[in-house]
């Protein structure tokens, strides 16, 4: 384009933005700042903020920041691991901007100190909280338990989670996975027992496919789709396939071993 205006300046970053190329997101926003005659508005910086937040740049957000500008540097802080930089800036909220820390930027900050292994640290932040923990909040927690397989802190999480989502399987999941890696088992089976009296069942994980304008759906060892014999045909001729490889790569190795030996036995 010969001439380029504000709008076409957000669709390309909106664009790459939408489409996970944040690099380029945020290197067409630079760009549009040294542009002649354009200066970003709000849209602008709506646009770039997602790229932002994914590659954690934090000092290219030059505007006075909103709630929702908030979120976004915290997630910054989140995938960049930077805990006391997200500290100072989830403080700033209220001590610099006069703004109110919201659920969002509560899940944010136990988000951050969890992955960063500071998990007490993100219970008594939980516990001095002036809003209700949702689940958001206490599953980031439990996640972060899960990661570094803290079960005490683990349990504290997910008995408020049984009680906001009572049907969600996930939970309780997670919590037995964290039972089984610590060791204490008959948390397992109190879990299990659990889970069959209230008729708690985890989905069976799935697939989709999407060929042309149709969209196809497998689960484990799924036998409904129409085309199911073909597909399993097809699968045994691929698994032979590298039944066969895997044959033919040992029988290659084993005669180079042979080779090495009769070589060195020769001098």
């Amino acid at each position: 384009m010969p001439e380029k205006n504000v709008v076409s300046w957000i669709s390309m970053i909106s664009g790459y933005s939408q489409n996970e190329q944040f690099s380029r997101a945020l290197d067409m926003f630079l760009e549009m700042e040294n542009e002649r005659g354009v200066k970003p508005n709000r849209v602008t910086i709506a646009s770039v903020l997602p790229a932002c937040a994914s590659l954690g740049a934090l000092e290219h957000e030059e505007t006075a920041p909103d709630y929702v500008t908030f979120v976004g540097v915290l997630l910054a802080c989140t995938h960049g691991g930077l805990v006391m930089k997200g500290q100072e800036l989830f403080e700033s909220m209220t001590r610099n901007y006069n703004i109110n820390p919201k659920l969002e930027h509560y899940g944010c900050m136990v988000d951050l100190l969890g992955r960063a292994g500071a998990l007490q640290e993100a219970y008594d932040l939980i516990k001095t909280m002036p809003l209700k923990p949702d689940a958001v909040v206490w599953g980031a927690l439990l996640g972060a338990c899960s990661f570094h397989n803290n079960a005490e802190l683990a349990e504290k999480a997910a008995q408020p989670l049984f009680e906001l989502e009572p049907w969600n399987a996930g939970n309780y999941v997670i919590l037995s996975i964290i039972y089984a890696s610590s060791g204490p088992w008959d948390g397992v089976a109190k879990l299990r027992k659990i889970m069959k009296g209230g008729k708690i069942t985890k989905a069976a994980g799935y697939s989709f496919l999407v060929e042309g304008d149709e969209m196809h759906k497998f689960l484990v060892e799924d036998k409904s789709h129409r085309r199911c014999d073909e597909i399993y045909e097809i699968l045994h001729r691929v698994s032979m396939v590298m039944k066969l490889q895997e044959k033919l790569i040992n029988f290659e190795y084993e005669l180079l071993m042979i080779m090495e030996q009769e070589y060195f036995r020769q001098g």
